[in-house]
């Protein structure tokens, strides 16, 4: 009787195992990955498919309660994406992701997407390397020169390139300067029978005043004339416009400001050289732009760098300088052409040679041209 009692005791706690194991077993999740649980799902009745889902809701809603933010992989988002994609009600499925989230990552994954499709592959450098050495050249050496003006001398060598390309290359060749005062004043008549006329005052070592006087062709911007003096009379101001225009070469129109320089002598010499005087009005430095711009470029790209000891001096200076405005340096206003030049083609050949610096005022500037 004993050895019967045992034996279906036995059988009891063997039946109870297997139905506890059967029980975990249907209520734990399962660990296969989605692909297997797929294919496993295909084989499941739809009763059995709503209770697993019930299933896994209630045990999902139990661990939101204890987790703040599950930690989700790059590859969970990019399942959960494209199974949202597959089904009708996504927004009522999610529970451990809000549906702003994995909209998100949608928009995350579209950017992803085409910004695969419209990557391109690395194209070689356009500019030479021989074009972007002569820039840094050209930058270390010209501390006063800007981007455009760069350009232009390379205009003027037979190399076209583009401004941002120039700005690229030459902030690794010089620290990056302050930035001061804007010349935005430009004036578009390019009438070449029209000259302008004014009066740049200097001051010396000794703190005395010289007075240079200047006369430029609106047309092409050369400089016609520059005379320099300590007393600029009306009578002196007269004179530099006979010497400006020997053998009857002159201008149609001449204008001139409100100056008292420019007096009666000068109204009459220009008369006798049948040259109308156009007076421009008070405090309007923009009817004279040319001139008065001119007169700046003189200032910042050269009597700001030198002291002047002598009207003697100034002289030679200025004639230097207007030497190479008229016959070296590419200016902004006739399209980087230079003004003794102007209205010339160009030739479109393929410059050949290497290229050499002859410098000026001291080498405050540089004249780039082709060897021979």
């Amino acid at each position: 009787m004993t050895t019967i009692l045992g034996l279906l005791k036995k059988r009891a706690e063997s039946s109870l195992r297997t139905v506890h194991t059967h029980l975990l077993r249907w209520t734990k999740p399962a660990t296969r990955t989605p692909v297997r649980g797929a294919i496993t799902n295909i084989a499941m009745t739809k009763a059995a498919l709503v209770a697993e889902n019930a299933l896994l809701r209630q045990q999902l809603t139990v661990l939101r309660r204890q987790v703040a933010r599950p930690a989700v992989m790059p590859c969970d988002r990019l399942l959960l994406v494209l199974l949202a994609r597959l089904t009708h009600d996504w927004r009522s499925a999610l529970l451990i992701v809000q549906p702003d989230t994995l909209l998100r990552w949608h928009r995350h994954a579209f950017r992803l997407v085409w910004r695969t499709k419209s990557a391109t592959a690395l194209k070689r450098p356009q500019v030479a390397p021989e074009t972007i050495a002569l820039i840094k050249r050209m930058a270390a050496e010209n501390p006063l020169w800007g981007a455009e003006r760069i350009r232009g001398e390379l205009i003027k060598l037979g190399i076209r390139v583009g401004k941002r390309t120039v700005q690229r290359h030459m902030r690794s060749a010089r620290p990056s300067r302050p930035g001061g005062q804007t010349w935005v004043t430009f004036l578009h008549n390019h009438a070449h029978d029209v000259w302008a006329c004014d009066v740049l005052p200097v001051v010396d070592l000794g703190f005395r005043s010289i007075f240079a006087f200047f006369i430029v062709d609106m047309g092409s911007r050369r400089v016609v004339h520059v005379g320099v003096t300590r007393h600029p009379t009306d009578a002196w101001v007269a004179q530099q416009l006979r010497e400006a225009t020997p053998f009857g070469v002159a201008p149609r129109f001449l204008i001139r400001d409100n100056d008292a320089k420019f007096g009666p002598q000068l109204a009459r010499v220009a008369a006798g050289s049948r040259i109308e005087v156009v007076r421009t009005p008070i405090r309007t430095p923009r009817a004279n732009a040319v001139c008065e711009r001119f007169l700046g470029s003189v200032r910042r790209e050269c009597l700001d760098h030198l002291l002047i000891l002598h009207e003697s001096q100034l002289r030679r200076v200025l004639r230097a300088y207007c030497a190479y405005f008229n016959t070296a340096r590419p200016h902004q206003g006739i399209g980087q052409a230079i003004p003794e030049t102007a209205g010339q083609v160009r030739a479109s050949q393929r410059p050949v040679g290497s290229v050499v610096s002859v410098p000026v005022l001291g080498g405050l500037h540089h004249d780039y041209r082709r060897a021979a």
